[in-house]
């Protein structure tokens, strides 16, 4: 098994959308409404969007198993001290193999002088949660972000110190 990581650009934002509404339907499906998931994909995943995120200095990785996409992550500061991680998925049927152990790893090895990191994450979402404990963050707060059309993100926000 060869694992490789890759920055993204611009020309992989089809790659992007295509991977994240794969991941999505197969993991969100039980803890948010298909309704909700496909709202979600839209509002975040549109190619004005993604462009947009790149744009603005979010840095994208993807990760490959055998030069096959299968996950990626995203991650921007303001100041060089304090990031955040706003996009982290990998295959479904790829977790518990250590690529998403690995691409953690490589992204934070990519930051420069990070102190924090933090995410958000689905209060339900126990497998991505319980990922986050393992690599070190812990729970900040427990938030709604309303994000329209009557829908909610019940999300943890969570934070590792660096140092």
């Amino acid at each position: 098994m060869k694992i490789t990581f890759r920055q993204a650009g611009i020309q992989d934002i089809q790659l992007i959308t295509e991977l994240a509404h794969r991941i999505w339907k197969n993991h969100y499906t039980g803890i948010i409404s298909s309704e909700q998931i496909n709202y979600m994909l839209g509002k975040m995943y549109s190619p004005e969007k993604l462009l947009q995120e790149i744009n603005q200095d979010v840095a994208f990785t993807l990760v490959y198993k055998d030069n096959n996409p299968l996950g990626y992550i995203s991650i921007s500061t303001t100041d060089n001290k304090t990031y955040v991680l706003h996009k982290f998925y990998i295959e479904v049927n790829s977790h518990r193999e250590g690529l998403g152990s690995k691409l953690f790893l490589f992204a934070l090895k990519q930051l420069e002088n990070p102190e924090t990191i933090k995410l958000t994450v689905n209060r339900m979402n126990f497998s991505a949660i319980n990922f986050y404990f393992k690599n070190g963050f812990i729970i900040k707060e427990a938030v709604d972000f309303d994000i329209g059309n009557g829908f909610f993100m019940n999300d943890f926000v969570m934070e590792k110190t660096i140092l």
